[in-house]
């Protein structure tokens, strides 16, 4: 079992209240976060923005794998997640991953079920509960 850790701590109410993550690697540290970062456009994180991370990061990863196995090996992969807080649900309710690819030798047809493969089995795909969609390019 590999476990990674982030803390967050949280001063004062919902609204106007701040807070801090960190990360066990310190990548992370003492990043601010507030309801401004979150429904608004106030400097620093919010939770949206670190699961958008970790999706497209994840996903990424979990492609690159699955052409290696189909007998690729990308020479590029950009993932971009976006992570959609519907705030009247309370609730993340779709991660979009926008994919440009660079993966010599691949058809369209073999690049696009490697890519949904990847994107159904990517762990952070696995771990949401909301609607996951995926426009994958290859260039």
């Amino acid at each position: 079992m590999i476990n990674r850790k982030a803390t967050a701590i949280w001063k004062g109410t919902g609204k106007e209240g701040t807070g801090t993550i960190s990360t066990q690697s310190t990548v992370l540290e003492n990043t601010q976060y507030s309801f401004n970062t979150r429904f608004a456009d106030g400097k620093g994180t919010n939770p949206e923005e670190l699961v958008a991370a970790a999706h497209a990061g994840c996903f990424a990863m979990k492609l690159s794998f699955e052409l290696n196995a189909a007998g690729f090996t990308a020479d590029e992969l950009n993932a971009t997640a976006t992570v959609s807080l519907d705030p009247a649900k309370g609730q993340v309710v779709k991660s979009a991953i926008d994919l440009k690819a660079q993966v010599p030798g691949i058809s369209a047809e073999q690049f696009a079920q490697v890519a949904d493969k990847a994107k159904k089995e990517c762990p952070i795909s696995q771990l949401l509960n909301a609607e996951i969609t995926l426009n994958a390019e290859l260039v």
